[in-house]
């Protein structure tokens, strides 16, 4: 088995996957690239934590003896990372599975190991299928991942749930603190189907997906996996097990207190009132009368108070109502609007956020926090 490839195409390939591998591998094997040529010039790469299996499709410039052959991934991305864009030759022994390379005036070698070690890329039986804009899926991802759980009681709650409708594309993610709704009325089913993503290989895709609009994802799934492939990249994934909760029994239906703020004015303030505040509860109160907004918080083991005013429109009775201002900052933090509409009942409710003025129409953005129990304040 012979081929030649640019380092450079060699290395961004590789770097495209890697974030996949687990640090702590319980197979040996699954430390390795998985490298498999086939016709003329094709090169695929693979890699796997079990869980997910990733494949970068790559082109080399020349190419003998077709075969599959698994390589250190840790001692290949280092050595790549120090070439310069030139030609590297990949000869393997596929007898002693002795890998050597040349590159320029370097001659290189190291063992690899047996392919047939390496788990087999999972197959989708009767996939549905669903193709949306790149940009469209990373927005999504970003709009939702920080709200999963960690719970290991319920690990369905560490993922993204997809729902998949006629009428809407939905994401939802939640840790029973906080939840987010992220809608698209412009992506359509005909086929209705729920699935509950896994964190880890979202966070990885967000990361190397492009965003934007002419990229296509195609997304199919079945019962227990997802594959999602886009350019030269494939990712199969299995789903997460287990009932997602009914995330719209929890939304509140009456919030008669609305409240529209400026919400890089209200960043600013959160940030600035949560550094004299509880570093364990991150409180901070929210009092809203006429047509303003209080923010205060506390720390008595630190004898340290803040106090901040802020103008707002209000339209509902007054109220005192406490935030953690840790997650309300995560959710701020992923809007874009200038304004934020901020809609309250009691002060034992939850609070829902969503973007005043939306300049997609055919995007659905709803956030919602449990309050806090506010502390006596004299």
């Amino acid at each position: 088995m012979k081929f030649i490839i640019s380092s450079a195409t060699l290395l961004k390939g590789l770097q495209k996957i890697s974030g996949v591998m687990s640090s702590n591998n319980t197979l040996p094997i699954l430390d390795d690239f998985l490298f498999e040529l086939s016709g003329e010039k094709d090169l695929s790469i693979t890699v796997s934590d079990l869980e997910t299996t990733m494949t970068v499709a790559l082109q080399v410039e020349l190419a003998e003896d077709m075969g599959q052959i698994a390589i250190p991934a840790k001692m290949l991305l280092e050595i790549m990372k120090t070439f310069p864009d030139i030609p590297v030759t990949f000869s393997i022994n596929m007898d002693t599975q002795e890998v050597e390379l040349l590159a320029g005036e370097g001659k290189y070698k190291l063992i690899g190991h047996n392919s047939a070690e390496f788990p087999q890329v999972p197959a989708l039986e009767d996939p549905q299928k669903l193709t949306l804009d790149a940009s469209i899926l990373v927005n999504a991802i970003n709009k939702t991942i920080y709200a999963t759980g960690n719970d290991e009681i319920r690990p369905v709650m560490s993922g993204i749930y997809c729902e998949i409708r006629p009428e809407h594309l939905t994401f939802v993610a939640t840790d029973a603190h906080k939840l987010v709704r992220y809608r698209r009325h412009d992506i359509k089913s005909d086929e209705e189907a729920s699935l509950v993503l896994p964190r880890k290989p979202l966070n990885h895709l967000r990361n190397i997906l492009s965003n934007d609009e002419a990229v296509k994802v195609i997304l199919e799934y079945s019962e227990k996996n997802v594959l999602l492939r886009f350019d030269e990249i494939t990712m199969i994934s299995r789903l997460l097990e287990g009932k997602y909760p009914n995330y719209e029994a929890v939304i509140p239906t009456s919030n008669p207190f609305k409240m529209i703020i400026d919400r890089k004015s209200l960043i600013n303030a959160l940030r600035r009132v949560s550094i004299f505040g509880s570093k364990s509860t991150h409180q901070v109160r929210f009092k809203i009368s006429g047509q303003e907004l209080i923010l205060s918080a506390e720390d008595i083991d630190f004898s340290s108070e803040a106090k901040e005013r802020l103008s707002c429109n209000f339209d509902g009775d007054d109220i005192e109502i406490g935030f953690n201002s840790k997650f309300m900052l995560e959710m701020l933090n992923t809007l874009e609007s200038e304004n934020i509409n901020v809609e309250l009942s009691q002060p034992n409710r939850a609070g829902i956020i969503h973007p005043d003025d939306n300049d997609t129409e055919n995007e659905d953005i709803l956030m919602l926090i449990m309050p806090v129990m506010l502390t006596k304040n004299d």
